[in-house]
């Protein structure tokens, strides 16, 4: 790995050589995330729950040609796959759709899509502990093991929010694995079916055809939620090579190998079964459509296996929807759009724990108090809404760049008419959805004015003024300066691992006599912490700034 020679980048900065910073950034940091990393990322970010839970519901609303929703749901999010890779090309150091919005919008729109962004996540991984609560029944009682399925869910939901507080961010790890080996065991399994007799595969295919397109349309902008994680790959996309290429080629490539199985395992499973077997003896929808597939053909001990599997899958989803939900209020607090303690992180684990916190209860109430119907219909909606406003920002963007410079490495083709494709397309899904994705869409919007009139627009002001008198001020210390300092940023360190959170830095830069408020100083912090994890690291600081 190339290592930045950190006093010779700081040097330039504090010239005023903006370019040749970025130049020794792009030069120097390691791109390690090549195209078949880009495509696993978001596949495995995408796959779960649009294949375990989502058919059944889905099947309610259309029947057997469930698989042509799914087919019409990629092309609406094949704009914003697009429109996202330009975003990311353009600002590769940006981490994600709220910081895309709030630097094209302002803070106002910033802070609405930052909530909805949180809201649609959370939503999202409240769907996947729904069904891994389903799928853990499953297990149980054919172990024959009572639990209660709420108890299930809450119990998990605090273990993933404990392991997200601590920091073990490598169990993702083992998320690509488990889904690869469920994805095995299903097409396998399609396969088998192919040669069952009870398999019509007429069916799925004149189903879907039969069915009226308002009806498609509605199935379609339901399982919208399962393509959610086709872009989010984009907020790494400082860590790709050739990101120019590889990041679009990667989001692409992930949505049509995910569109292909999205249609054919959901065909095969229509077609394996005969009768509406995704309705269970109350007249519901059951939530373990996976289980009954492999059940069907395979036999219930491998039905079972697939259940385990499940379960190992959506306990993972919901662990990295968390920490991603979560980041999204740690992002708006440190843009000044929500309060300074949500982008507080532990000085012992370095995690913003009260972002993780308040997410968790957030999803604790989805589960007890929302339908499974309206949480999948909820968060897609909100995901429609984001994916139009994606849309919108590459028109803003490159019909005002006479006025500033927009020059991404990837351009999205077929501008501007697949960009308003996806925005007409998504609005008409909303609209299709009813009245309860209305209802979310003006609750976040409302939401986010709310938060921002009564914090954001009093608390949000510029970056630069302060660090730019604090980086004059820091320079060329005396040996006795630079030694009161290290003293202060020491004791400052609670946690003693030679990082200074934002608190500690506030109360460091006070001791030392720095006439800065809490709220300079954050904008200091900010502009020092420029990986965004929330601590600085005292002697890299220190060495940078002296």
């Amino acid at each position: 790995m190339v290592t930045i020679d950190i006093r010779s980048t700081a040097n330039k900065l504090l010239k005023g050589d903006v370019r040749g910073v970025v130049e020794d950034v792009k030069v120097q940091i390691e791109r390690s995330v090549g195209l078949v990393g880009v495509i696993i990322i978001s596949l495995s970010a995408m796959l779960g729950s649009g294949l375990f839970v989502l058919p059944s519901f889905a099947a309610m609303i259309m029947g057997e040609g469930i698989w042509l929703a799914f087919l019409l749901a990629a092309s609406v999010v094949l704009p914003g796959a697009l429109s996202k890779s330009e975003l990311a090309s353009g600002m590769p150091s940006s981490g994600g759709s709220y910081v895309y919005l709030e630097r094209t919008y302002g803070p106002l729109v910033g802070t609405i899509s930052g909530l909805g962004l949180w809201a649609s996540f959370l939503l999202k991984s409240s769907f996947a502990l729904i069904g891994f609560s389903a799928y853990m029944y499953t297990v149980t009682t054919y172990f024959d093991i009572e639990l209660n399925t709420y108890i299930v869910s809450l119990s998990a939901l605090i273990l993933i929010t404990v392991v997200n507080i601590l920091g073990v961010k490598k169990v993702k790890i083992i998320q690509a694995p488990i889904l690869g080996f469920t994805l095995c065991l299903l097409l396998i399994v399609s396969v088998m079916a192919l040669f069952a007799d009870s398999t019509d595969m007429s069916g799925p295919w004149n189903a879907a055809w039969d069915t009226d397109p308002w009806t498609i349309a509605e199935t379609a902008a339901f399982v919208f939620v399962a393509y959610a994680g086709v872009t989010k790959v984009a907020a790494i996309g400082g860590e790709v090579k050739n990101p120019g290429k590889n990041l679009p080629y990667g989001i692409l490539i992930s949505l049509i190998i995910a569109t292909i199985l999205y249609c054919s395992i959901t065909y095969m499973m229509m077609a394996a079964i005969p009768g509406e077997w995704w309705v269970n003896s109350s007249g519901d929808a059951i939530e373990d459509p996976i289980y009954k597939f492999v059940e069907s053909v395979a036999g219930s001990k491998i039905g079972v296996f697939a259940a385990i599997l499940a379960v190992l899958t959506m306990i993972s989803m919901a662990l990295a929807g968390i920490l991603a939900a979560s980041r999204f209020l740690f992002a708006m607090a440190r843009d000044g759009l929500l309060p300074q303690s949500l982008e507080e992180v532990n000085a012992k684990y370095e995690t913003p724990h009260w972002p993780i916190i308040l997410t968790a209860a957030a999803m604790g109430l989805t589960i007890l108090l929302l339908p499974v119907k309206d949480v999948a219909k909820l968060a897609s909606g909100f995901k429609i809404m984001i994916f139009i406003m994606i849309n919108s920002c590459v028109i803003i963007l490159r019909q005002t760049s006479y006025k500033h410079e927009w020059n991404p490495e990837y351009r999205a083709p077929l501008y501007p008419l697949i960009h308003i494709w996806g925005i007409l397309s998504g609005l008409a899904l909303v609209y299709i959805m009813g009245e309860k994705a209305i209802i979310g869409a003006v609750a976040a919007i409302v939401m986010g004015l709310i938060v921002y009139q009564l914090y954001g627009k009093n608390h949000a002001h510029p970056r630069t003024t302060p660090f730019d008198t604090f980086r004059s001020e820091f320079r060329n210390p005396s040996e006795t300066e630079h030694d009161r300092r290290e003293v202060a940023f020491n004791a400052a360190d609670m946690g003693g691992k030679g990082h200074l959170t934002l608190k500690e830095f506030q109360v460091a830069m006070h001791a030392l006599g720095f006439s800065y408020d809490d709220a300079e100083c954050r904008v200091i912090f900010h502009e020092i912490d420029t990986d965004e994890n929330g601590v600085i690291d005292i002697v890299e600081f220190t060495a940078q700034f002296e």
